[in-house]
């Protein structure tokens, strides 16, 4: 039996087709700029995003680090949201490695920063105080898209404010498919945009860095010190530039999926469920019954999150049979509860 795992975009498997180009992938050391299927990855990814340049590295983590490193100087500060990635599930790397502060704002509910907050949150010019320098979004956020008019609006504000915008595009692609525009439509926004080829894009490894030239040669040292300095790096590149080629477009049947996963399971009187946010619901099962929960359906094939409230993801491992398998079997557990 399959299984269907809804626990991350994360867990895709690489496909045939992608296997086949990373092992016929030319190679180089790409620590010397020498491996030629890195170099036209970043390349790709830079004309994509309407960048001067790209740095490929291993995680989003890095990703995000290598970003406040190359913006931010010790003792500078970051404004983003209290569920923000870069904030609250990095590891406060950007303390850790730069001496960089975090000024944490609450997430309103469709996913932006109140950009009257922002503006209240920036420190005045006073020895007291860190040095406010970037403003960080994320889209998509928890699943939510962040609307264009309002990525304009954020941008006039950082720049009367002084700040570089940075994007944590983990998964930018969903919002610009979602959307229906370039996904250069929502990066021209901002000073460097981050994405992860390895969410639902389908890749094994690996994110990518956009920027300007300058940022980006900044960019490379902190990857080496945090050390992300890859040798052979053009088989996971390969993989990459797969996706870029072939998994964008589809990802609007991840977003069909979730939406049919979430009208299912919407119809169980015991769960609270969100609308589907691109390929990300949210379930809230009754108290106490989210572990027995994820127990009885990891005994029919089926990984949830978890928590309790518990995050539900589709990706290009999970097509509609399994969202029905998945509908049925919350059904069954909640029919047979208290038998």
């Amino acid at each position: 039996m399959k299984t269907v795992d809804l626990r991350s975009d994360t867990v895709t498997r690489p496909s045939e087709a992608m296997r086949r180009v990373m092992a016929a992938a030319e190679v180089g050391d790409d620590v010397y700029g020498e491996d030629p299927t890195v170099n036209r990855l970043e390349a790709m990814a830079a004309e994509l995003l309407g960048k001067e340049k790209a740095i490929f590295v291993p995680s989003g983590t890095m990703s995000n680090l290598t970003a406040l490193l190359s913006h931010c100087g010790r003792g500078d500060e970051y404004i983003a949201g209290q569920d923000a990635h870069i904030y609250r599930w990095e590891g406060g790397g950007g303390a850790i490695f730069g001496g960089i502060q975090p000024q944490p704002l609450d997430v309103d509910e469709d996913g932006t920063l109140n950009l009257d907050q922002v503006r209240r949150a920036v420190k005045p010019a006073d020895h007291h105080h860190a040095v406010t320098r970037l403003l960080c979004l994320e889209n998509t956020q928890g699943g939510r898209v962040l609307p264009l008019p309002y990525l304009e609006e954020a941008a006039g504000v950082a720049g009367e404010l002084g700040l570089a915008m940075h994007l944590d595009g983990a998964r930018v692609f969903n919002a610009a498919v979602y959307l229906g525009v370039p996904v250069r439509e929502i990066a021209r926004h901002f000073d460097s945009v981050s994405v992860c080829l390895s969410k639902g894009l389908g890749a094994p490894v690996g994110s990518v860095l956009c920027g300007s030239a300058d940022l980006i040669n900044r960019a490379h040292r902190w990857r080496k010190v945090a050390g992300g300095g890859m040798r052979q790096a053009g088989i996971l590149a390969a993989a990459g530039i797969h996706a870029l080629e072939h998994n964008v477009e589809r990802l609007a049947e991840d977003h069909e999926n979730a939406e049919l996963l979430s009208s299912g399971l919407g119809h169980i009187d015991e769960l609270l469920v969100s609308p589907a946010r691109t390929n990300i619901l949210f379930v809230t099962p009754p108290a106490g019954t989210a572990p027995r929960l994820r127990e009885a359906l990891a005994a029919e094939g089926i990984l949830i999150g978890g928590g309790d409230v518990i995050r539900l993801v589709t990706h290009l491992d999970v097509d509609g049979a399994g969202v029905e398998r998945t509908v049925t079997a919350f059904k069954r557990f909640f029919a047979n509860r208290g038998k």
